[in-house]
């Protein structure tokens, strides 16, 4: 427990709904599009590396990536490789091809999907704004 001394009432309720906000806080996830796995590569030293034609949205190097195959997450993890051509990238666009690895994982098959993510935690407030804006939209 914390204890706090104030002289002005505002300043202790408005840090009662701060940390009342903090106790009441969600994770978010935003996702960035699928990449369609089309051809798969071993390399020395670094494992299976995915050939992937980016169908939507952008792929980044440090993003969260989810490994589905049939429709079904099989495993997720982080990328640790990005490459266009034989450079090094830090993203890749819509409607370019690409060499991704994920890390810890080399049995990336022809015709997987990998599903990039982001997480970000979002306050009590923030979470109920998205919830009156997707309200709306019915």
């Amino acid at each position: 427990m914390d204890i706090r001394t104030h002289t002005i009432i505002y300043e202790v309720s408005d840090e009662l709904k701060k940390a009342m906000e903090g106790c009441w806080s969600r994770w978010s996830q935003k996702r960035t599009g699928p990449r369609e796995v089309r051809n798969t590569f071993r390399v020395k030293g670094a494992g299976t590396i995915a050939g992937c034609y980016v169908v939507d949205g952008i792929l980044k190097r440090d993003a969260q990536v989810r490994v589905l195959r049939e429709g079904a997450v099989i495993y997720t993890s982080k990328l640790n490789s990005l490459k266009r051509f034989k450079d090094d990238a830090s993203e890749v666009r819509t409607g370019f091809e690409c060499g991704a690895g994920v890390a810890n994982f080399n049995d990336i098959k022809v015709g997987d999907v990998l599903e990039c993510f982001s997480v970000s935690k979002m306050s009590a407030a923030e979470a109920a704004g998205q919830r009156r804006r997707s309200a709306g939209k019915k």
